[in-house]
């Protein structure tokens, strides 16, 4: 009797044990964004199934059910477009073309300027070329003497104009050219650099790297080892770099088991940081207030026009501070990745804009003064990398081309000129600035009356499609020829330097709504009552799951193909087929009253 009772506790415990693990299991479930993006392990489990599909030469320009004349007009608009390219820019383009089959970032951004259907046709008929020799303020050049407003702003490193950091370049290097790459010791510019960086991210030291990819894999290692806990969190759709302990979704191959991808804005996550006990630090890219829960915006998914931003820096900022208290109270390290917001949003980043000290900040881009930097800051107790106590267990990091002399003298320049007044006034007035400039935009564009709206987060812009269409991704070919430059990531971000002058940035308004009129008047956003971005997106998982399963081709549901008109050609041929079945149904009738 007493070994039944005890089968019965041990029973008892082991359920009570499984519905506690079930229950906490479920609050990690709802503490994702319900798209693929919050779910990174079925992200990439997914990933690997969707078959290439290709739409051939006439498909390729009524994938959206466009009539014939309309066809014939993107026909026509395209081999303008090629021949223009190829007059304009002949030395360019062979450069590149020389170049990507031995640069494999090259031949990856040529595959992924566009969504991949349409890759084989436009590859054929229109080439960009990525070379460039001169900068000028807010203007770059190609080889064959283009100049264009550059529109991509280096990634984000040009926060305040080519000049400014072709200046702090050349003053670094006259600082060390006495030096040369001595690495190990130290440039006496690191004493400055350092307090400088102390009071902008309000924090105790600094280490120094050669990328924000590196900065942020030392602040995660650091804050695992003080914490003894396992386990990172970032927050749906955000970026920190191409380290796969940072990027468990597409794009990483090994399996990720100790990182959380929890939603933005969300209670539920808030719950999961106030209860779980194996969270070490969250992990915040402050660029995520312009579209929570987002991946940033690239023209490579622009199969309709859903693309959205949500910036909304009142409610961003009391979610962030929800961050900081329950990270405070659970012994979490906050770590802001201000690789890209550093130095933009203000003079203190992020941290300045939105209001909030974290424990741990990441900085590069800009803050190099143009040469390539990972700046590390935090806490005393955070930044240590050794215990005094166990002298064995070591936090290690170091990098040979850290420090290098010649971008920590860049750096002090950039540094140093930052903190003049009037660098100090810019940075007061930048945030009301760009808001009435991108008001100024809209106005135009409505004005137009083109189908494209402008959203901003402070100087990063981002292209707002206002009507269904398949075709939003050939308004950066047009951008181009009107003489704005892009990153290859198209018209998703905007990255703005701070060197345009008021009349330069009403000539990009002019550009931009010349390149948009001329797609307007190509016949690449016709529209009919059926098509709908539903619609599309139907078109495009059908087009998908018949290459994967062409048995599915009669029973999956068509709603573009079939607003496609016929060709006389077709519509002959089909009159013809159709007489000749009804000649022989009546030839089998009289058969049959014979029989």
């Amino acid at each position: 009797m007493p070994q039944t009772y005890f089968s019965y506790l041990v029973l008892i415990l082991l359920t009570v044990y499984l519905v506690n693990k079930v229950r906490i299991r479920l609050q990690l479930s709802r503490a994702k964004h319900p798209s693929l993006r919050g779910h990174s392990k079925w992200s990439r489990r997914i990933a690997k199934h969707i078959p290439f599909f290709a739409y051939s030469e006439s498909e390729f320009f009524s994938s959206d059910g466009a009539p014939q004349n309309i066809i014939k007009q993107r026909q026509s608009a395209l081999l303008k477009l090629k021949t223009h390219v190829q007059q304009t820019s002949p030395k360019t383009l062979a450069h590149s073309a020389a170049l990507e089959d031995s640069i494999s970032d090259v031949r990856f951004t040529s595959h992924y300027r566009i969504p991949f259907p349409y890759r084989n046709q436009l590859s054929q008929e229109l080439k960009l070329g990525s070379i460039v020799e001169q900068t000028q303020g807010s203007k770059i050049k190609d080889l064959d003497g283009n100049w264009r407003y550059d529109l991509s702003g280096s990634y984000g490193v040009n926060v305040f104009g080519y000049d400014f950091y072709k200046e702090c370049m050349a003053a670094g290097a006259e600082k060390t050219k006495d030096l040369g790459p001595a690495l190990g010791s130290y440039h006496p510019v690191i004493a400055e650099n350092v307090e400088i960086l102390k009071q902008v991210s309000g924090l105790d030291e600094v280490s120094f790297h050669m990328s924000g990819t590196e900065a942020v894999m030392q602040a995660v290692r650091l804050a695992r080892y003080h914490t003894g806990k396992t386990h990172l969190v970032r927050l749906c759709g955000a970026y920190h770099g191409w380290w796969d302990g940072v990027q468990p979704g597409i794009g990483n191959s090994r399996k990720t088991h100790d990182v959380y991808t929890l939603s933005d804005m969300s209670d539920n996550t808030l719950h999961i940081l106030n209860t779980r006990k194996d969270i070490a630090c969250v992990l915040i890219n402050p660029l995520q207030a312009f579209h929570p829960n987002s991946d940033s915006a690239s023209d490579v998914s622009l199969i309709a026009s859903d693309r959205a931003t949500h910036f909304d820096k009142k409610a961003y900022t009391a979610w962030l501070h929800k961050i900081r208290e329950v990270c405070s109270k659970r012994n979490i390290v906050l770590i802001f990745d201000e690789v890209f917001t550093g130095f933009r949003l203000s003079y203190r980043g992020a941290q300045g804009f939105f209001g909030i000290q974290a424990d741990l900040v990441t900085y590069g881009k800009t803050l190099g003064g143009g040469l390539p930097v990972g700046v590390l800051t935090g806490t005393h107790a955070l930044m240590k990398r050794f215990k005094d106590d166990k002298p064995v267990d070591v936090s290690f990091a170091r990098g040979t081309f850290n420090s290098h002399p010649h971008v920590l003298a860049a750096m002090h320049e950039f540094l140093q000129r930052i903190q003049t007044p009037e660098i100090q006034a810019m940075y007061l007035a930048s945030e009301p600035l760009w808001n009435d400039r991108v008001s100024q935009f809209n106005q135009r564009l409505s004005a137009a009356g083109v189908p494209i709206k402008i959203t901003n987060m402070h100087s990063i812009l981002s292209v707002i499609y206002t009507q269904p269409s398949r075709y939003n991704w050939m308004l950066q070919f047009y951008l181009r020829q009107a003489g704005l430059e892009l990153s290859w990531t198209g018209t998703g971000r905007l990255i703005m330097s701070f060197s345009f002058t008021e009349q330069e940035f009403s000539d990009v308004i002019e550009c931009f709504v010349k390149a948009a009129k001329n797609m307007q008047q190509d016949g690449w956003w016709w529209q009919a009552p059926e098509l709908s971005n539903k619609a599309i997106k139907q078109q495009f998982m059908s087009d998908m799951l018949c290459t994967k399963f062409p048995i599915l081709a009669r029973l999956l549901p068509q709603p573009l193909k079939q607003l496609a008109p016929k060709s006389k050609q077709t519509e002959a041929l089909e009159q013809v087929n159709s007489a000749n079945e009804l000649k022989s149904s009546t030839d089998v009738n009289h058969i049959q009253k014979a029989g």
